[in-house]
């Protein structure tokens, strides 16, 4: 599931980049890093779950 999240995560961050080098294609920088963001909270979030049930 992290190696999914990190894939995730470098397609999001090179969306962003390619949106923001490209000047007409902003919003796809902007949608890149809220879907990069939100990625990132989800990894947060699931893992202190993983962590709490397994009682560390």
């Amino acid at each position: 599931m992290a190696t999914v999240i990190v894939i995730l995560l470098v397609v999001w961050a090179i969306l962003a980049v390619v949106g923001f080098a490209l000047e007409g294609l902003l919003w796809l920088g902007v949608i890149g890093v809220i879907l990069f963001v939100g990625t990132l909270i989800f990894f947060f979030v699931r893992r202190a779950a993983a962590r709490r049930s397994n009682g560390v």
